[in-house]
């Protein structure tokens, strides 16, 4: 089955530029103008990643995120003109899988939406489609895409389960930055120790918010590891 991607841009260039290199890719595209625009047309039965850009009039990207957020873990790559590394936080704090900077490679941007969906929508054997990982009160399903503490279940994004379902194979072990960068991310893809740290903030909270007081420890000068 073919992917469907949602095409959020202003700009009528970038939606075209975007839109030829994802069907050239074999995948479908639905296109809005606006971030209003995009909201109306959103469909999460429908599609599988949304490429948003953030600078728009009125509804920005950054506003389109958090919208989305409320309801869905949809998949979130941002474009922006700004390559300021705060913009790239922010982005990645209240949601976003990926950010890439324009002008961008629509070879780069199709190799981080494959990586992206890959996480989300793993290939499995039918033989491993039942296969869980626990650690204390954590409980990792690849095969099912599901993630719990405790019993409850939490919502991630694509790169925050990847991030946890890697960790948990050898839950004992501390992580680099690196290491964790290679589980979020395809290996031809390089992101900042920062992007790497807001992710992990990001899971922090939400286990925090069911009560996990602390699911993954900072090793000083090292690392990551799973809290025991």
């Amino acid at each position: 089955m073919p992917r469907h991607i949602l095409v959020v841009d202003d700009d009528p260039h970038i939606r075209e530029v975007v839109t030829f290199a994802l069907e050239k890719a074999g995948m479908e595209t639905d296109e809005a103008t606006d971030g209003d625009n995009a909201m109306a047309k959103f469909d999460e039965n429908r599609h599988q990643l949304i490429v948003l850009d953030i600078s728009m009039p009125e509804m920005d990207g950054l506003d389109v995120c958090r919208e989305i957020r409320k309801t869905s873990e949809v998949p979130i790559l941002f474009l922006s003109s700004r390559d300021e590394e705060i913009d790239r936080i922010v982005g990645l704090e209240i949601g976003a899988d990926d950010y890439l900077t324009k002008p961008f490679s629509p070879r780069e941007l199709i190799a981080r939406i494959k990586a992206i969906l890959k996480r989300t929508h793993p290939k499995v054997e039918n033989n491993h489609i039942g296969e869980s990982y626990r650690a204390g009160g954590l409980v990792i399903e690849p095969g099912k895409h599901i993630a719990s503490w405790n019993g409850s279940e939490l919502s991630l994004t694509a790169t925050e389960f990847s991030i946890l379902a890697g960790m948990i194979r050898y839950p004992e072990m501390v992580y680099s930055r690196d290491q964790i960068m290679d589980m979020a991310y395809a290996h031809d893809i390089h992101v900042s120790d920062r992007t790497i740290d807001s992710h992990i903030r990001h899971i922090r909270q939400k286990f925090a918010h069911i009560g996990c007081a602390e699911v993954i420890t900072t090793v000083h000068g090292v690392g990551y590891r799973l809290s025991s």
